[in-house]
């Protein structure tokens, strides 16, 4: 799309903006609303299941209040109290003002009771000279979110003060103009966030490809005509007739839970010497990094909890199915208390029942295990009950190069759809900055995109 630029311009100035059109204003916050810009409480009410919706920064994002994050819910005797200070309205615009989401922004879009915590700063525009939905595209564009960043202050975490954020300037054309702006990349954003969606909807189906064939190679093979026999296992079904199906403590030849309690804590580190191995390597399966260790007199104490080659450490706390084989060349160490140690027998292939154990056969297995509890935390008890399917070991390993080579294409394809991910975002971004500070002049555009829509009706 090609869009023109205004006839004449002037310097803003701010360099974080540059040059506006010429007979744009430039205001600071503070004057384009109706009420001062104010925050939630800032006490810790008493959460409940129900009652009165408790918005806080996890909630805000997109543009959008996510009713599906609230932090919790208050009673109506708070609620009524918290609004003494501040109650929402339509077209109230959130700011995450403290944390790692600062400068993060969404409108209200509902009539329902609700309220907000004091990580939001709430403004309310006034409706004579500032349109809302302008506003909030102002406040989302780069531009401003530079401002808000040379403006952070650092405390225990980022935040800027409402006095700061009211201080901060915003551009302001006639309001006619700023409706046919807030018009314009309602419809231009609307097209790109559905682009967005059937990239995700896609990067979704290919996750729920890659288990659907791990899960049929684990549990049936990779020759469609080998006769089959039933497992004896009513989930699990009919399995080739030469494979078994086998608990996982039958393949184990050694498990071992990390060290607990005061055997191993992190004032027995030091600089140098066996490493100390945790979810920090496991997650992103990369042995290479971190940096605890160690002597050799605690070492020494600790061998039954060191690993070599081969070994399949699982997470077993608060990451379900984060699994890493210890490749070959590994320093020598111990693992901590959030790891378990696996040591298979001969008849498995450590690469073979790693792929099982990250499959939705052990994870549903799982879910049947934990009903009423948790399947935040493993245990070797629950472990050691799962049921996995053992194939004779040349299959195995037809089985993980099959795998693998599927992976990859499927790989291919995510990384593919997360590069067109980033490059939409990266255009909506460059379209929202470049249409709230008048780089481009879209009132012809929108006049266009009316008049085709009354056709089409």
């Amino acid at each position: 799309m090609s869009l023109p630029i205004y006839p004449k311009y002037k310097s803003s100035g701010m360099e974080w903006l540059g040059n506006v059109p010429e007979h744009w204003k430039v205001r600071s916050l503070k004057h384009v609303v109706s009420t001062p810009i104010t925050d939630g409480p800032h006490e810790t009410p008493v959460f409940s299941d129900v009652g009165i919706p408790f918005v806080s920064a996890e909630a805000v994002a997109g543009g959008k209040i996510d009713f599906s994050k609230i932090r919790a819910h208050i009673s109506l005797e708070d609620h009524h109290r918290y609004s003494a200070k501040y109650s929402p309205k339509r077209h109230d615009i959130y700011m995450v003002k403290s944390g790692a989401t600062t400068g993060v922004t969404a409108i209200v879009d509902t009539d329902i009771e609700f309220n907000i915590w004091s990580p939001l700063a709430a403004i309310r525009c006034d409706h004579e000279i500032a349109h809302p939905l302008y506003i909030l595209n102002f406040l989302r564009s780069r531009n401003f979110q530079e401002a808000v960043t040379l403006n952070w202050s650092f405390g225990t975490q980022q935040n800027i003060g409402m006095g700061v954020l009211g201080n901060l300037s915003v551009v302001l054309p006639p309001l006619e103009e700023q409706f046919a702006i807030a018009t314009f990349l309602r419809f231009e954003t609307a097209k790109i966030d559905a682009l967005i969606s059937e990239q995700e909807k896609l990067i979704t189906l290919l996750a729920e490809k890659r288990q659907t064939t791990i899960s049929h190679a684990v549990t049936k093979g990779l020759n469609p005509d080998v006769p089959m026999k039933d497992s004896g296992v009513e989930w699990l079904g009919e399995v080739p007739e030469h494979w078994r199906a086998a608990r996982l403590k039958l393949l184990f030849e050694d498990v071992k839970a990390g060290p607990f309690g005061s055997a191993l804590t992190k004032d027995m580190y030091v600089s140098s010497g066996y490493r100390v191995y945790g979810q920090e390597q496991v997650i992103p399966a990369d042995f290479s990094i971190g940096d605890y260790y160690i002597n050799q007199e605690k070492f020494d104490e600790l061998q039954q909890y060191s690993i070599r080659p081969n070994d399949i450490l699982i997470s077993c706390v608060g990451t379900f199915g984060r699994i890493a084989i210890v490749p070959v060349g590994v320093e020598p160490g111990v693992i901590n208390p959030r790891l378990i140690r696996i040591r298979v027998v001969g008849s498995v292939l450590p690469q073979y029942l790693t792929t099982v154990l990250r499959s939705s056969v052990v994870f549903e297995q799982f879910s049947l295990f934990s009903r009423g509890g948790t399947m935040d935390v493993i245990s070797i008890g629950t472990l050691s009950e799962i049921i996995v399917t053992v194939p004779p070991n040349d299959e195995q390993r037809n089985i993980i190069a099959f795998l693998n080579a599927e992976n990859s294409r499927v790989d291919e394809l995510s990384a593919e759809a997360l590069r067109g991910i980033a490059l939409l975002k990266e255009r909506r971004s460059a379209l929202i900055s470049a249409a709230v500070t008048g780089k481009i002049d879209v009132r012809q555009a929108v006049q266009q995109e009316q008049i085709t829509i009354q056709e089409a009706a």
